[in-house]
């Protein structure tokens, strides 16, 4: 080799050398990041996870509550009807999923949840006002309702007229409404029971659209954003509000008073009270039961809208409650009628669930058991007793079962609820239930009796406009025939 490709390579070598040692010229390396810097970039990353788990958890209850409405509820409703009438039931289970959801993204959702208050609970301006008695135009046509997880971001994000509002709590806005839309589905199935195999389709879709909009969408206001009987709501009627963890007011009661005044105002299916009119398929009854029975899992820890202990309590609690109320509702037949059945059972184990509802996510396990065998009890004569008493035929009892159950777990909900498991943002630290020294009781009260009122009005005008401009029912000759094939042209059962 020459001396100059020696000393060629020899200069390389210096100057990659130097390029090693100083790799940038001119120019500070950048210190690494400081303790409170990885703290911080930690702590973000752990926010991050957690939402993610949140949000997760919430998709999957409102898929539970879906799961509700169809296949549970359409199943059974589906096996008490009598044979020509289970696509009818069916049908209409189906079809409010479909017609609420829409219903829900055009306006229910901002019926119910437009406007927010300030931390104060005070009127927020830069939410479009607030009104304790119906929503604003917030989220009408689903406008400002898109994901995020970047809340600071978003609040200064000048494409929604400088703020969003795409956060509910920990979980994206979109997902609280998609989990609160599929209440707005399963609340007016409910009623279906109560009308079965007489109301004539189009009006059924009419009535549910009404009473949707009407009745549902302004109580799901005035108890779960801050109208006026939201728990410790500055407008709340009587000072202090209602607890309601997962809808006794909004759902239950709502639902079962209606449909105890549809079954009045249609008046008692062709033959009731002179031919018997048994359950054709119990078991889809007691399949559709089990499917409530899971299904209440993301109904009731749902509406934690957390993955947290909260949402871990509530799940305890709805748990024991369907047990006991299965239980009890079975050993009152077993002791008046010398053998419980298995729709008692199943009956029980729904009784057991509504009462438990408003409940959840205040009461330990000890009280929701004592919940839902006491809502097996009063729920078995208000089916039995109390429908015979008064003659009236809510065909798959309905109200019995929502309405009383309903009306008892807001009631007891002020009896058993305690600090002990309620978030201290809820409970302020004070006693909540008369077991433990508080005094909420009487807004319970309240709560459930304009509840009441509200649907028994509404629901009767509602009804009575209907039957003036389309009619209720169908003709008796298609009664006899059956919903199936009257209302829409098909059998259930074709056996070849």
């Amino acid at each position: 080799m020459s001396h100059r490709k020696v000393l060629t390579l020899a200069v390389c070598a210096g100057v990659l050398g130097l390029m090693l040692a100083f790799p940038v010229w001119g120019q500070d390396t950048a210190p690494p990041p400081s303790d409170a810097g990885r703290i911080a970039a930690l702590e973000t990353k752990v926010v991050d996870a957690a939402n993610t788990g949140h949000n997760a958890w919430m998709l999957t209850s409102s898929a539970l509550v879906l799961f509700m409405t169809a296949p549970g509820l359409a199943m059974f409703y589906g096996g008490l009807v009598r044979k020509k009438n289970v696509l009818g039931v069916m049908m209409q289970c189906i079809t409010l999923m479909g017609l609420n959801t829409v219903l829900w993204a055009l306006v229910g959702y901002s019926l119910a949840f437009g406007g927010a208050l300030d931390a104060k609970g005070d009127p927020d301006p830069a939410a479009g006002g607030y009104s304790q008695w119906i929503g604003n135009t917030q989220y009408l046509f689903m406008n400002n309702v898109a994901h995020t997880w970047d809340v600071p971001k978003g609040e200064t994000d000048e494409t929604n007229g400088g703020r969003k509002f795409e956060m509910e709590g920990k979980i994206p806005r979109l997902t609280h409404m998609l989990f609160q839309g599929m209440f707005f589905i399963i609340t007016p199935a409910l009623i279906c029971g109560a009308y079965a195999e007489r109301m004539k389709f189009s009006t059924m879709v009419v009535f549910s659209t009404l009473w949707g909009l009407l009745i549902y969408c302004p109580l799901c206001h005035w108890v779960w954003d801050g109208g006026i009987l939201a728990f410790n709501s500055k407008f709340a009627l009587d000072g202090k509000g209602a607890l309601d963890f997962a809808g006794g007011t909004v759902v239950h009661i709502s639902s079962g008073t209606s449909a105890l005044i549809c079954a009045l105002v249609l008046g008692k299916r062709h033959g009731f009270g002179s031919q018997p009119m048994p359950p054709h398929n119990l078991t889809y009854t007691v399949l559709g039961a089990a499917m409530l029975w899971v299904g209440w899992f993301g109904f009731n820890a749902g509406s934690a809208l957390l993955a947290d202990d909260i949402a871990a309590s509530a799940f305890a609690a709805t748990h024991f409650a369907a047990a006991a109320g299965a239980l009890a509702w079975a050993g009152m037949e077993w002791i008046t009628r010398g053998k419980p059945s298995v729709l008692g059972a199943a009956s029980g184990l729904v009784a057991g669930l509504v009462c438990i509802t408003p409940a959840s996510g205040y009461v330990t396990a000890m009280p929701a058991l004592i919940m839902g065998a006491a809502a097996g009890v009063v729920c078995f004569y208000a089916c039995t007793a109390l429908k015979s008493k008064f003659g009236y035929d809510d065909s798959l009892d309905a109200f019995g079962v929502h309405g009383i159950g309903g009306t008892l777990g807001a009631v007891l909900t002020g009896v058993f609820a305690t600090r002990a498991v309620t978030d201290s943002a809820v409970s302020g630290g004070k006693a909540l239930g008369l077991f433990e020294g508080g005094e909420i009781l009487s807004g319970q009260v309240v709560a459930a009796a304009v509840t009441w009122g509200v649907s028994i009005v509404g629901t009767f005008i509602i009804l009575k406009v209907l039957d003036a401009v389309m009619g209720l029912r169908v003709s008796q000759q298609d009664e006899i025939q059956g919903l199936d094939l009257s209302q829409h042209g098909e059998e259930g059962y074709i056996f070849i």
